[in-house]
């Protein structure tokens, strides 16, 4: 069993999708990134476009800068794949493993605590919102408070470092 902070410190949003990279996957499956990718060429009709797509270069580069994909003198000789929620399902039934199946359901698992701590999000602020228009100006500071906290994690965070 695998913790799911690992997983769910693997889903990116890219193209403002959740997904997870090819070389992600293939750890996590206890397979090389290669054989995931020839795995998926060999069943390419399995995934359209909205299950799995390669990076473009210049997502790959931002990629590549924001969390570090390669150490400095490795360079990847193909562009990642990006696996939507339904294209890391049809992961499983191409790679056929024992690992591969109990693997995919803790992604599926993942998946659906992050949509559903996305959910209480949007729930929790239209409730404030709706509580907000029923109290008197002496709570509004209260509410504003609240609101920052809700928002604070759109803000881009600042960089550490150089």
């Amino acid at each position: 069993m695998l913790p799911s902070e690992t997983i769910t410190n693997r889903i990116y949003f890219i193209r403002k999708l959740k997904v997870m990279l090819d070389r992600d996957l293939a750890e996590l499956y206890g397979v090389e990134t290669g054989q995931l990718k020839r795995a998926v060429r060999r069943n390419i009709d399995r995934f359209p476009e909205d299950f799995m797509f390669e990076l473009s270069s210049e997502e790959y580069n931002s990629l590549r800068s924001q969390i570090g994909i390669l150490k400095r003198g490795q360079h990847a000789k193909y562009k990642p794949m990006a696996f939507t929620e339904q294209g890391v399902a049809m992961l499983s039934s191409v790679l056929n493993s024992k690992r591969a199946i109990q693997v995919n359901i803790q992604i599926m698992r993942a998946f659906n605590k992050l949509r559903q701590m996305m959910t209480t999000h949007k729930d929790l602020k239209k409730k404030i919102e709706a509580m907000e228009s029923k109290y008197d100006e002496q709570f509004q500071v209260v509410f504003e408070a609240i609101k920052q906290l809700l928002e604070e994690d759109k803000k881009p965070k600042r960089k550490i470092g150089f």
